[in-house]
């Protein structure tokens, strides 16, 4: 089946970037415990509400419209400052916008090219079009977790988190049937982003990478 992108690290990763494959579990547990965004670790996202609910710019966002059985679970809550609140609601914004590309069977999606530059619009396009190709779109429950959250002074931001593509699956077009797989260590994935916000006050993601079968995502 097809599943969220890990291809994109193959071209998003720079000796620039501050987030890369080689990093991932390199930090001491110290500092990621630092970093991590207060409330994330309950596992309950039914007790706060959830960034996107709480648009913290004025900048219009595009209108994410998905199929019914398609869900998200974000296992992140408000931090209280606007900054970080608003990079995860980019984020969330920002898997939802290419999961409607997808749907809407359509590479170029104004959509998430609203979330996505450079380096990990050109990645993420190639991803839609390999769904494009086959007629295959997204169904089932993402789940996403274990957040870790730095925000910097110069409009930059980093930020790492986990997806369970467990009950997650790919859906063909043609026959309508779901393609569903086992569920092994290879369902979980880490992501690292990269991201800045633009002169409309959008945390847009620049740099992407990403590790299928991660240790620190295995449940």
């Amino acid at each position: 089946m097809k599943r969220r992108p890990t291809l994109l690290a193959a071209i998003t990763l720079t000796a620039a970037a501050a987030l890369t494959l080689s990093a991932c579990g390199g930090d001491s547990d110290s500092s990621k415990d630092n970093d991590k965004i207060a409330g994330a670790d309950t596992g309950d996202s039914s007790t706060s509400a959830s960034p996107s609910e709480n648009a913290t710019e004025s900048a219009e966002r595009p209108k994410i419209e998905l199929p019914s059985d398609l869900k998200y679970t974000f296992e992140w809550s408000k931090t209280g400052d606007k900054d970080k609140d608003a990079v995860l609601s980019d984020t969330e914004q920002s898997i939802k916008a290419v999961d409607m590309a997808i749907a809407n069977q359509d590479a170029l999606d104004k959509a998430y090219l609203f979330y996505y530059e450079g380096e990990a619009a050109f990645g993420t396009q190639e991803y839609i079009q390999g769904f494009v190709d086959d007629k295959v779109r997204t169904t089932g429950v993402y789940r996403f977790y274990e957040p870790v959250l730095n925000v910097n002074d110069d409009g930059t931001a980093s930020f790492s988190y986990c997806e369970d593509q467990g009950k997650a699956y790919g859906k063909s077009l043609k026959t309508n049937k779901v393609q569903k797989t086992k569920v092994t260590a290879q369902s979980y994935v880490i992501y690292h982003t990269s991201l800045k916000k633009n002169d409309k006050g959008v945390w847009v993601i620049q740099k992407l990478v990403s590790q299928r079968g991660s240790d620190k995502c295995q449940p």
